[in-house]
């Protein structure tokens, strides 16, 4: 018996429950939204969210993505263009695959010192069946300054951007 490609790339302690699901009509196959989730990494932009100090003063802060795809249903390996090539080598057209987007946040200092502090980690459960993807998403470290909403929505952009219909 062979194991396909969705058991390699499906994590074995992914929640019953995720937190978050959204549905959406999808014209593309699991390569294209591996290399397009791929290209999250890396990207990086402003948010406003109450101050690592946790006082309620709001701050402008710096949230950068790093993306991690599962493997061998026990670990993630980092994902991005550097380590595509290799990874797509085993992605069927439809599956399930899980993603781990680790969300990194930052802020500036009184002396314009970058200063990290405590960011989000989701796990992103994609299932692509008969042109119908289902996103899973699921807080699992962090204090979610950013909600998964957002994370699909994200994608969702990133999808757009490459030319394709959602």
């Amino acid at each position: 018996m062979t194991i396909g490609a969705g058991m390699k790339r499906t994590h074995h302690l992914f929640p019953q429950n995720p937190e978050f699901e959204r549905k959406f009509r999808f014209k593309a196959d699991l390569p294209f939204l591996v290399s397009t989730i791929a290209g999250l990494d890396g990207q990086f932009g402003s948010f406003v969210t109450d101050g690592p100090d946790r006082k309620a003063t709001p701050i402008q802060a710096k949230r950068s993505i790093e993306v991690e795809i599962a493997d061998k249903s026990v670990d993630f390996v980092p994902l991005n263009k550097n380590t595509l090539g290799p990874i797509l080598k085993d992605v069927t057209p439809e599956g399930t695959i899980d993603f781990k987007i680790n969300l990194r946040y930052s802020v500036l200092d009184s002396n314009y010192n970058r200063v990290a502090f405590k960011g989000d980690t989701y796990l992103v459960r994609t299932n692509l069946d008969n042109s119908v993807l289902t996103m899973n998403i699921h807080l699992i470290d962090g204090l979610e300054r950013t909600d998964p909403e957002r994370i699909a929505d994200t994608i969702v952009e990133e999808i757009k951007k490459k030319g394709r219909n959602v």
